[in-house]
């Protein structure tokens, strides 16, 4: 049976990948920062010595797109040098490489979903950052690097836009959220299954290496996804109001548009992942447990 080390495995979506590995019983280690520097050549070559995994899901990453901003320097270390000192070692001992990437490596301009394939031009240091990472694994790896592209990820273990309309919607009359980005909310369990399935497929040879994008399907605006998440939580939609970008200017600019498109998994046979609503209504009930600290509810 094969062996899986996850890297970045103390956030949120490491967690869910650890998880639904243990459910497949499949045996896996997660490194969390403190146990594994993924920037570090030595410290990497040393654990994949140690463990000997078949597959690599690195989940670490600087996520924090405004600081990168002001530290790209320290950000393109993390998400530019990090994935390409994996890719070294995973070319060194064999190992599949899932390495997990973000919308942000586009502009943001389109008007229908990008492929897989589709002209790269991030906006943003962090962007730009997180295209380096997903350059040094398909320059290195060209047979068993795999970058799944994601966005928009919310989940019960960590903080996440879900999390904070609830805190909001206990304490706020109304919410003003922007309506003019649009994107595909994607719930992190969802994607540690895809992630899960591509490494399986990746190590059966059905899943050609190269760019996936793991994102639900569907699409809504920031002020649609706060609307449903008000409709589940029994709240009127009403109190959210639409509102645009111009009214909550950050450091670093935000896609107008990061719709992602999945023709890529259907050539290669694996199923994208469900609609965006069907996803959300399923975790809320989790999500909304952990917020208000109730623990898990199960599902």
């Amino acid at each position: 049976m094969s062996t899986w080390l996850v890297t970045g495995a103390g956030g949120m979506l490491g967690r869910d990948v650890l998880g639904r590995l243990a459910t497949a019983g499949v045996p896996a280690v997660g490194a969390a920062r403190g146990d594994l520097d993924i920037t570090g050549p030595d410290t990497v070559r040393a654990a994949l010595e140690t463990h000997r995994p078949d597959v690599v899901v690195n989940c670490a990453a600087w996520t924090d797109v405004d600081g990168a901003e002001e530290h790209e320097e320290a950000a393109l270390a993390v998400n530019g040098a990090g994935p390409r000192v994996l890719a070294e070692a995973c070319k060194e001992s064999g190992a599949v490489l899932l390495h997990v990437s973000t919308d942000y490596v586009f502009a943001g301009d389109a008007h229908e979903p990008y492929a897989e394939d589709a002209p790269t031009g991030p906006r943003s240091a962090y962007g730009r950052t997180k295209l380096a990472g997903e350059r040094a694994v398909l320059d290195l790896l060209p047979e068993t690097g795999h970058v799944v592209r994601t966005a928009w990820l919310y989940g019960a273990g960590g903080p996440n836009f879900v999390r904070t309309m609830i805190r909001l919607e206990a304490a706020r009359d109304t919410v003003d959220v922007v309506d003019d980005q649009r994107g595909q909310p994607t719930w992190s369990a969802d994607l540690a299954d895809l992630l899960v399935r591509l490494g399986r497929g990746a190590l059966a040879g059905t899943v050609p290496a190269g760019i996936h994008h793991g994102t639900s399907a569907g699409e809504t605006s920031w002020y649609g996804f706060t609307r449903e998440i008000f409709r589940l939580l029994g709240a009127d939609p009403q109190r959210v109001r639409p509102t645009t970008s111009a009214a909550f200017v950050r450091p670093a600019p935000r896609p107008a548009y990061s719709v992602l498109g999945h023709q890529g998994l259907r050539r290669s046979g694996v199923e994208p992942i469900r609609d965006w609503r069907e996803a959300l209504a399923e975790a809320f009930p989790d999500i909304v447990a952990a917020e208000r600290g109730m623990g898990a509810t199960g599902g």
